[in-house]
């Protein structure tokens, strides 16, 4: 691989994505995706005792999918990166404890996706590995309880506020497959003040903004030469806020973007506020959703933006401000 521009990977034989796998809970089987899902469950505790072993849960079904889409077996996996929400990513932790393969763990809040998904490709490239799995989830119960208030106490939702998805999704990158990695960019960690843990969006819109504005500049290109421009789960708040920023900058997106948190439920008629967020937002519509129309045919270049709020319990608590991260992976389809 080579480096273009500032912070851009170009991999010069493109790993591919070998298959994919999407969970999805009752909300989100409720939603306009809801035929991209692999597997949905309608009870979001998976018949686990918490809500943390019901989303380590839904990251080891993610993972047999993809393993048994592809015809793997977990020893034929020479790595596998793995994030989600919760302190110390005990999700993923437990969820993949019995597939013996060796684990990274990552944390980049709701960007995890894409920042598990760089990193298998960096290996696959480099020949460090033939093939590695990149796995993220979140739980709407589980991330209310660490970062908000647990549903037991029926605080109130703000306008701003998104809804977490319970989710999964898992790819499997390797040397086959119809879709694949070409590029990818490591976003920068940027922070402009925002203390609200009910306003995700405009926590992570500056930092969506700056990791593309750097891509296009890095690799010469423009909005019109990417079918779709993904971002993770800025929502509707943080998707108003990276036009406008954006735009101070002469650059327009509007007509070839659309957000993973908009996308994966409906505003009007399911209660999710600004739309959706969380780790298994961004990674069920990529492993779900867009993956399955490119291999359709229906994309063929597309850029995914998963995007990150760099904060915990402790920081909130604290008083400190939410920086946000975003991270992309330029996909296209091969000829």
């Amino acid at each position: 691989m080579k480096r273009i521009g500032k912070q851009t990977l170009e991999f010069s034989t493109p790993p591919k994505i070998e298959s994919h796998g999407a969970i999805g809970g009752k909300k989100e089987a409720e939603g306009p995706l809801s035929a991209d899902f692999d597997q949905t469950f309608q009870d979001t505790s998976l018949q686990t005792e918490s809500w943390e072993k019901a989303e380590a849960q839904l990251q080891k079904e993610a993972v047999a999918l993809a393993l048994a889409k592809a015809g793997v077996k977990p020893q034929e996996v020479d790595f596998i990166f793995a994030g989600d929400l919760l302190n110390q990513c005990i999700s993923s932790t437990f969820g993949l404890l019995d597939y013996n393969i060796p684990f990274l763990g990552q944390y980049g809040a709701c960007s995890t996706m894409a920042q598990t998904l760089l990193m298998a490709s960096v290996l696959v490239d480099c020949g460090a590995a033939n093939r590695a799995a990149a796995v993220t989830s979140s739980h709407f119960c589980s991330a209310e309880r660490q970062f908000r208030t647990p549903l037991e106490y029926g605080a109130q939702r703000t306008p701003t506020a998104q809804w977490t998805a319970t989710a999964a999704g898992c790819a499997l990158v390797g040397q086959r497959g119809a879709v694949e990695v070409r590029r990818g960019l490591a976003g920068k960690i940027v922070d402009l003040g925002v203390k609200d843990p009910a306003n995700m969006g405009a926590a992570m819109a500056p930092a969506a903004a700056d990791s593309i504005f750097q891509f296009l500049q890095d690799t010469g290109t423009k909005p019109e030469d990417y079918d779709c421009i993904y971002t993770g789960d800025l929502g509707q708040v943080g998707t108003d806020l990276l036009y406008r920023t954006l735009q101070e900058n002469s650059l327009d997106i509007s007509s070839r973007h659309q957000d993973c948190g908009l996308l994966l439920f409906d505003r009007e008629k399911q209660d999710v506020h600004a739309g959706g967020s969380g780790c298994g937002c961004s990674a069920s519509v990529l492993c779900g959703h867009i993956l399955n129309r490119m291999e359709a045919g229906g994309l063929k270049n597309i850029l995914f933006c998963a995007t990150g709020a760099l904060m915990s319990p402790t920081s909130s608590q604290q008083g400190e401000s939410i920086p946000g991260v975003c991270h992309i992976l330029q996909l296209k389809r091969g000829a």
